[in-house]
This record gives C-alpha cells, structure tokens and sequence, in this order.
C-alpha cells in the first residue's frame, strides 16, 4: 500500500502492538502512547503539497483496514483512535477525508452499536465525534479507480496474527486435555470435602457449592458448541459443490433459468398469434398473421404464381367497390376519357371526375 514509504505501516503496526499489550480500550491509555512515541511528527519534514495530500491518503488508507474483522476487539479499537488522530494532526488544508465504502458502512455501524453495548463511550465519543466532522467520505469502491490505469483490487495484504481475531476460541481450550485436568481437580475437590466433613464417606450438604455433575455437563456444552460448528461449516461446503456441479453439468430442463426462458416463449409466442380485431371502418386493412413458413413459401413463389395472386387481390379490391356501391376502376378510366374529349370546348368540372358522379 504505501510503496513510497516503506515504514509507514511498520509504525502504524508498532503503535497498535504497544495499544495491544496495554490490554486496554481507553482513549487516554492511547493518547499517552501517542504522546510518547510523538506520532504526530510523521507528517512533518519538507514535503511538497501534493505528496502530501498523497502520503496523508495513503496513511488513512493504510489504517482503516485494521477496523474491520478479522482483527480483534481491542485492535478495532485502536484502528479508530489512530485515525482520529491521524485525521486531526494532518497537515493538509482542506483535511483529506476517510475513503469509505458504501457496503463497508453497515459493518461500521454495527462496530458503533457494540461499543454502545459495552459501555465503551470513549471510543464512541470518538467515532460520533469525526462523523461529526464529515471526516468520512463515501465511496462506491474502497480504492480509488482512474480511466486506464491497472490496479489490482484484489491485493492481498499480510496482516499480523497477533493481531487477527481467533476463528474458534473454544478450540484454542484444547477441550481433551481442559476436560481431564478440569475432572481431576472436581475429584480432588470432592475429596477435600469429604475429609473436612463428620462423615468421611460423603461431604456435608453445607458444602455442596457445586453441582456432582458439573464436569458432564460442561463436557455436554463443548460437545455441542463443536456439533454446532460442524453443522454450519458442512451446509457451506455444500453450497459450493452444488454450485460447481450446476457449473459443469450447465443448463438442464428443472433447473430454474430454463423454466423461465420456457414461461418467456409462451408469452412471446401467444403475444405474436394473437391479431386485433380491426374496427369496421378499417376492416378492408385487417392485418393479417404471417408464419415464418409461410414467408418462406412466399419469398421461393415463381413468376407465374406472383401473376395468379395479383390479379386474385385485383379481383378482390374490385368486388369491394362494387359492395360499397363504387364503380370499378376500369369503368371510371373510360367514362374520364369520353369527357376529356370535349376539354378542348370547356374545362370538366372537379365534381365529374369523382367516382360517385360516375355511378
């Protein structure tokens, strides 16, 4: 991440080992281990104005992954100290802001409700205080993205195992030997009260503080806190299988996608063979439905067949004027010829050359 200056990130790193070993969550025990090692001075030393807005990005940049899990309680914590002080102690002018994600915030806000919960009012002074400051600026991407540049935005960053949060605390226990050692001390126990009781044989009920069966039913819980962490591991590993099969197999006919496609068709084709009824008025222009089949038929017609279906469609279009009462198109020619011979005498009005005069 920050390339151009190698130990940025060690120092960062330094300070939260020094915050983690202080086993503490309080801002004044950070503040004092900011004081000492005197962390404000990292942005002083004669650097340009544009390196520095890029060396303040970049250390605010470094820094906030350490908020998020895998890191532990203690560390998120000290995540959001560092970057309010990194924040105010900038010297840049405007303060550069805080890239955050807009699918990162939820995670954030979750992280402010914990500290809530935990009475931890420090920490949530902190962060309510720079949201009051607009020190945050919400991004579609967590890393900036410019036309034509190659990034990797799946770089991988090593992070620290003192510092990352146990996946499974109850396995770091090493339950075996924890329940072993756990039932020799309830016998020895049991022992000693027996020893101190009038009657050796058994305890006295005045010392019954602990239940006989403590050791099995502790030994109940593990079991069913590593069942519990089996059941949801296996469903998982399920899912991923199931999704590489589907992967391989691709589309088959009960899958999901192809019912659909097959919904789709139905609607495409009963869209296409349904044809409005035209109104009376336009019913010499009904449209009339054409198959692929028979457009393909149309398109291998010869010469003499096209000839046959245009005189059929004349023939038509002629009894269509008869039935409205018109006479046809060869009879309206002829009787304008008669007329056209006296034009030379007087000029034919407009209304004899119309089809209703010539009934």
């Amino acid at each position: 991440m920050a390339a151009g200056w190698p130990g940025l990130k060690t120092d960062c790193e330094a300070l939260l080992s020094s915050f983690q070993q202080a086993e503490s969550v309080r801002f004044e025990d950070f503040a004092s281990l900011w004081r000492e090692l005197r962390f404000h001075t990292i942005f002083y030393g004669k650097i340009r104005t544009p390196e520095q807005i890029k060396f303040t990005k970049e250390a605010l940049a470094l820094v906030w992954p350490y908020f998020f899990p895998p890191y532990t309680f203690q560390i998120r914590v000290g995540a959001l100290y560092l970057l309010y002080g990194l924040y105010n102690t900038q010297l840049c002018q405007p303060k550069q802001k805080i890239r955050v994600a807009l699918k990162d915030w939820a995670e954030v806000m979750k992280f402010q409700q914990e500290l809530l919960d935990a009475q931890h009012y420090d920490a949530a002074y902190v962060f309510r205080k720079l949201r009051m400051d607009r020190a945050f600026h919400f991004t579609a991407m967590p890393k900036f993205l410019s036309f034509r540049t190659k990034k990797n935005m799946q770089e991988k960053t090593e992070t620290r195992s003192e510092f990352r949060d146990p996946d499974d605390r109850v396995a770091m226990l090493k339950p075996d030997d924890f329940l072993e050692e756990a039932k020799n001390i309830h016998d020895h126990y049991q022992k000693m009260k027996c020893l101190i009781s009038e009657d050796q044989s058994q305890p006295d009920k005045a010392l019954n503080l602990i239940k006989d069966d403590f050791i099995d039913n502790f030994k109940n819980i593990i079991l069913e806190h590593q069942e519990w962490q089996k059941n949801k591991v296996e469903p998982a590993l399920a899912t991923v299988g199931e999704e590489a099969t589907n992967d391989k197999e691709g589309p088959s006919l009960g899958t999901e996608g192809f019912e659909r496609a097959r919904a789709l068709a139905d609607i495409k084709s009963k869209s296409y063979s349904a044809v409005v009824q035209a109104s009376k008025s336009r019913r010499h222009r009904q449209v009339k439905l054409e198959s692929s089949e028979s457009t393909d038929r149309g398109k291998s017609k010869s010469p003499r067949a096209k000839k046959a279906s245009k005189s059929l469609q004349l023939r038509r279009k002629k009894e269509t004027l008869k039935s409205r009462g018109i006479c046809s198109y060869e009879s309206s020619k002829e009787a304008i010829f008669l007329y056209s011979r006296f034009s030379y005498c007087f000029p034919i009005p407009a209304f004899l050359c119309s089809a209703k005069f010539l009934r």
